[in-house]
This record gives C-alpha cells, sequence and structure tokens, in this order.
C-alpha cells in the first residue's frame, strides 16, 4: 500500500471522528458563535483566506502538470474552480454576515482541511486516476456532472434566498419559506452534499468519494444544529420542516 493509500484511510477516519465530535459540539461562527474559542477576526477576511487555497492551490497544481493535462483533466479543474471561485472570492462580498466576526481558529482549521483537500483532490485526480479517451462521454460522467451542477444550484439559490430576505426585512436572522426552505432547515448544506457527490461520481475517483464523505460529516450534523436553533428562535416554526433531507430527518 503506498502512502497515499494510507493518507486516504486515515483523513476517511478523521472524518468519522469530525462527523461524531459534532453532534456534540457546534463549530461556533455564523449563528452558533459564541466565547472560549480564542481571538476574532473579520467573518469576510476569515472566509476569503480559508477559502482561497481551494483555488490557488488547485491552480498551482494545474500548471505544474499542464504538460501532462488532458481535456478531462481540464474539464475538472473548471466545474472546480466555477464552485470555488464563487465561494472564495464573490459569496462572502455579497452576503450581509449578521454576526461579522469568526473566531481565527476557525479559520485556522478551515484553511489546513482546504489544503489537505486539494491535495488529496489533486493528486488523487491529476496523478493516480486513469481516464478513458471517452470518458467525457461516459453516462457516469454525465449523471455526475448533472447532479454536481444541480447542487450547487440548490446551495447557491438557498444562499441567496437568504440574503434577499435580508434586504427586505433588514439584518439578523428571519425564518425563510421559499424554495427548498419550505422543507429543510438547511437546503444549502443539502445541495452542497450533493453537489460533492455529483463530484465523487464525474471524477469516479477515492480522491472525490473522501470529499464526499468529509463533506457529509461536517454539514450533516450542523444541519441538525441549524434545525434546532430555528426551533428554538421561531416558535412558530413548521414542524413539518425536517433539518436536511426533504420528508426524512
Amino acid at each position: 500500500m503506498n502512502f497515499f493509500s494510507t493518507f486516504i484511510i486515515i483523513w476517511i477516519l478523521v472524518a468519522l471522528v469530525t462527523f461524531i465530535y459534532l453532534f456534540y459540539v457546534d463549530a461556533p461562527y455564523g449563528r452558533h458563535i459564541r466565547t472560549g474559542w480564542g481571538k476574532n477576526i473579520s467573518a469576510r477576511v476569515g472566509w476569503v483566506v480559508m477559502e482561497s487555497p481551494c483555488v490557488i492551490l488547485m491552480i498551482i497544481y494545474a500548471w505544474l502538470v499542464k504538460d501532462q493535462l488532458e481535456v478531462v483533466h481540464i474539464v475538472f479543474l473548471t466545474l472546480w474552480l466555477v464552485h470555488y471561485i464563487h465561494r472564495s472570492f464573490i459569496y462572502p462580498f455579497v452576503i450581509d454576515m449578521t454576526n461579522p466576526k469568526m473566531p481565527i481558529s476557525i479559520a485556522a482549521s478551515a484553511f489546513l482541511f482546504n489544503i489537505v483537500n486539494v491535495n488529496v483532490q489533486a493528486i488523487g485526480i491529476f496523478y493516480f486516476a486513469d481516464y478513458a479517451q471517452n470518458w467525457l462521454n461516459s453516462p457516469l460522467f454525465f449523471f455526475g456532472t448533472c447532479i454536481f451542477f444541480l447542487g450547487m444550484f440548490i446551495n447557491i439559490r438557498s444562499d441567496y434566498l437568504i440574503v434577499a430576505l435580508r434586504k427586505e426585512n433588514g439584518p439578523g436572522y428571519h425564518m425563510p419559506n421559499k424554495f427548498m426552505h419550505k422543507y429543510i432547515s438547511a437546503p444549502n448544506y443539502f445541495g452542497e452534499i450533493i453537489e460533492w457527490i455529483g463530484w465523487a461520481i464525474l471524477t469516479w475517483s477515492i480522491s472525490g468519494l473522501v470529499f464526499a464523505l468529509w463533506t457529509i460529516a461536517n454539514l450533516f450534523p450542523r444541519a441538525l444544529a441549524h434545525h434546532k436553533w430555528y426551533q428554538e428562535k421561531f416558535s412558530d416554526y413548521p414542524k413539518s420542516r425536517k433539518a436536511i433531507i426533504p420528508g426524512i430527518i
């Protein structure tokens, strides 16, 4: 077993531990921010810093192997950058952050996670994964890409409805009732989970699968925390609304 395979196993185990841990401790940022997690920094600056490795490092990796890149790799890179350029450099300047601060410890941990994740994705896909010449015409690639964009649409649409709600009703948190917010408390997380499941399918790689598992490990417990927060904050919160999966949980 090579080093990369060993690291993947360890990284999956860390995701499992993180998944369990987050059921007991809510990550202290956004609506769940609280004291006791060290010095705070600007949430907007922290967001850009912690997400930017996903753009910068991936471009560096692609440049390092530019002579070996095939069309399929360029397509993967483009899909990745479409998500993360928006996520890193557009979204944090569009959203009205109700809590303008975040603990530097959260920004630092997310920054380190993204560095590791970019390495896992780039090394696994650019170096270790082999793709047939007709992979871009394969049913798996087509299906995975559709799932990827469906998840991206749900994620972005859900986030921007919250932005619009604050513009209409003023700063602070309000109860959303449009789009998938009618069915679940965290449709943005639901969309992001779908998106990276799509990535795992369209790249058909262990790297993509690991990222999908990490996304679930991070966002599933947080969605449950969001759901509980909404129920406690709004006495008229719909009882039929679920946390993360419509009609289920």
